[in-house]
């Protein structure tokens, strides 16, 4: 029987993947291992899976800016590189498969002392610090989108994004009666990510009066950000998120307006949902959104409408303009090549694993 540890965290990106493979390897007999931090995201959608053993570990964030943290966080990441030393010494794992963020870096550099192949998987155009870092300790970097594989050279290899089973079988008339929707007319889903979008979120409430009479709009806002106001509102539904609910709600949607984080955007293009894509601007992040959404604009696959230029009548000009285009997209997204990387992943992992030890 093999053993896999699985590491990444920060963010609702670095995990799902992760939770794409779980069956898949469970179905393979290996015995699988999670090191991630003890108060992170992943602790919480990993630690009660049915056959998964949580591990935390301490860490650090690696910024880019001054921060007087910067001076402890160092300590925290050698800490965790030694508990991590540690506890894959016990486990004896085949391999290691990160998809980065901060966790990730001791995790990986542990096993590349230890001896222990690591597959890393960067989900973005362009790597992270965490991954740039991460690629030198391990064997393979699998990726997302094509242009990072030529980045990161000769260890770089494109497999997609392995992506969650469970999104493929929603069921249409769920979603509809989730949101209390007829299904006359057509269904705008609305995400901003794990944390939600404030930015959206109010560009959008100020165009519903000239949004409804043409859509539906479903309207996951995130955590706290429910506005009483809009409640009962026709055509109108809202939710903080949606669990088991999301891939009926994915199912009765025609339109998708989002951020442009990695895992949100090949989801929708693996369900060939037409998309206007609003990534996060340059100052609130290291520009990885914008060069998603370019790269899915460029070949045709979305439209996108810079944070900047977004008002409750710009956006809903290029939702109408979305709308209108929707046939369009849906003819590019299935000519697309394959954005589910969950094969070509699984196949990587037993390649490695295999030649281990």
């Amino acid at each position: 029987m093999k053993t896999i540890v699985l590491t990444g965290g920060g963010t609702a990106g670095h995990v799902t993947p992760h939770l794409a493979l779980l069956p898949h390897l469970l179905k393979a007999g290996y015995q699988i291992h999670y090191i991630g931090t003890e108060k992170g995201m992943e602790r919480g959608l990993m630690e009660s899976r049915p056959g998964v053993t949580y591990h935390q570990v301490k860490t650090g964030k690696l910024r880019r800016y001054f921060s007087w943290q910067n001076l402890t966080d160092p300590f925290r990441v050698i800490a965790g590189a030694f508990q991590s030393y540690k506890i894959l010494g016990n486990i004896k794992p085949d391999i290691v498969f990160s998809k980065g963020g901060f966790v990730a870096v001791p995790v990986v550099a542990a096993a590349f002392l230890r001896g222990i192949p690591v597959l890393a998987h960067e989900s973005d155009l362009s790597p992270g610090l965490a991954n740039r870092i991460s690629a030198r300790f391990a064997g393979r970097v699998a990726t997302a989108f094509p242009e990072c594989a030529q980045m990161i050279g000769e260890k770089g290899i494109h497999t997609g994004l392995p992506i969650r089973e469970a999104l493929f079988e929603g069921d249409r008339h769920r979603g509809l009666q989730l949101a209390g929707f007829k299904g006359s007319k057509p269904v705008l889903l609305v995400m901003g990510g794990s944390q939600g979008a404030k930015a959206i979120n109010d560009a959008l409430r100020g165009a519903l009066g000239a949004l409804l009479p043409r859509m539906d709009i479903l309207h996951l806002c995130g955590k706290r950000h429910l506005d009483p106001a809009f409640e009962g509102t026709p055509g109108y539904f809202q939710a903080e998120f949606l669990g088991e609910g999301l891939a009926d709600a994915l199912a009765a949607s025609d339109l998708v307006l989002s951020r442009a984080g990695a895992t949100a955007i090949f989801e929708f293009q693996a369900l060939k949902k037409p998309m206007l894509l609003v990534p996060y601007p340059k100052g609130a992040s290291r520009g990885d959104q914008i060069e998603n959404a370019n790269s899915l604009a460029a070949r045709g696959l979305a439209h996108v409408l810079p944070q900047e230029a977004m008002a409750p009548d710009t956006l809903a000009r290029a939702l109408n303009d979305l709308m209108a285009d929707a046939g369009r997209l849906r003819g590019a997204l299935a000519s697309a090549p394959p954005a589910d990387g969950r094969e070509a992943v699984l196949r990587l992992i037993e390649e490695m694993a295999g030649g281990a030890r």
